[in-house]
């Protein structure tokens, strides 16, 4: 019986190729080069099953009457790129990656609130070009997240185990919003009505919340206003959460003290204006960029397909 034909958009950690190539009629993404809408669209007509990941726009018009496929196996938590209407009109199952990538992501959305606090991003640039010129008492003086208040946007897990990294390292008082109540956030932490109360009464605020639908541009100019003077802004969930011309200007006019980013509102490209400020810490969609985590994610891409050409319940459904 001929195996199932599987598609990956990009190339993936070679322990998981070479258990694809083991299990299904794989092709991979050798030259690890984004497929064009077009090649997407192809690939619905010639494969079984198309693995995507969180760069891939997969819209009502690349999976118009798919000619073969019946699965998009995402590789990631996040599904805002996959137009789940037009994935259920054309009959297609969906899945993602959740829970495996949890601790690699509040790593990185810890990492940034103490880069942006610390400013160390700044001081690696300026030892980088020669700048330094030696200790001084004023040079590059940050601030401390000791004892500060954290916002945070979405209390789920990842939202959860940044909560805990604060509250115990930093001895951070943790308030936060989420859609749902939240009965144990696994550390002491206040759930308040709405967003703007938690913007109002945070030193640093942290996004964790799903990208697309009302979520987008859930930060805008009167959030970024509502903000403490001052404040720190990190975002390491999906880049359209955040109004990126409205945080740009929030930013130079000096309400906001720093922001940072892993995830951009139109990525891969970067707004200029976030490269030259000194205030911002980039980073290029690190999150999940650990090998035990892709690996973890990759397998669970595998469960996820072995169920569905098995004929049994898909692990991670969203669709």
């Amino acid at each position: 019986m001929a195996k199932p034909r599987v598609i990956c958009t990009r190339k993936w950690p070679d322990r998981v190729e070479a258990e694809l190539k083991a299990r299904f009629d794989v092709t991979l993404n050798e030259a690890d080069v984004a497929l064009t809408q077009d090649e997407l669209r192809a690939a619905f007509d010639d494969y079984d099953a198309v693995c995507t990941t969180v760069t891939d726009r997969v819209d009502a018009a690349v999976m118009a009457a798919p000619k073969r496929a019946r699965l998009i196996a995402q590789f990631g938590v996040g599904f805002n790129n996959i137009d789940t209407e037009a994935a259920r009109k054309a009959s297609l199952a969906v899945t993602n990656t959740p829970g495996v990538l949890t601790d690699a992501t509040a790593d990185i959305a810890l990492t940034l609130l103490l880069n942006v606090a610390r400013r160390t991003y700044e001081g690696e640039t300026m030892l980088r070009a020669g700048e330094w010129t030696g200790w001084r008492p004023t040079q590059l003086m940050g601030t401390s997240p000791q004892g500060k208040t954290l916002g945070i946007i979405g209390m789920g897990r990842i939202g959860k185990a940044m909560a805990k990294r604060c509250y115990h390292a930093l001895d951070m008082r943790i308030v936060f919003y989420d859609a749902f109540p939240v009965s144990d956030a696994g550390v002491p932490a206040e759930q308040l009505g709405t967003v703007e109360e938690v913007l109002a009464v945070s030193d640093f605020v942290s996004l964790h919340c799903p990208g697309g639908g009302e979520n987008v541009h859930l930060i805008n100019a009167e959030r970024l206003a509502a903000m403490k003077k001052g404040a720190i802004l990190v975002n390491s969930a999906r880049g359209d959460i955040i109004d990126e011309a409205a945080l740009v200007a929030s930013l130079r006019s000096g309400h906001l003290g720093g922001a940072g980013l892993d995830v951009f509102e139109r990525e891969p490209k970067v707004a200029e204006a976030l490269t030259s400020m000194r205030n911002v810490c980039l980073l290029p969609h690190l999150g999940s960029a650990t090998i035990e985590t892709r690996e973890a994610m990759g397998m669970t891409v595998l469960a996820n397909l072995t169920a569905y050409f098995e004929g049994r319940d898909l692990p991670n459904r969203v669709v």
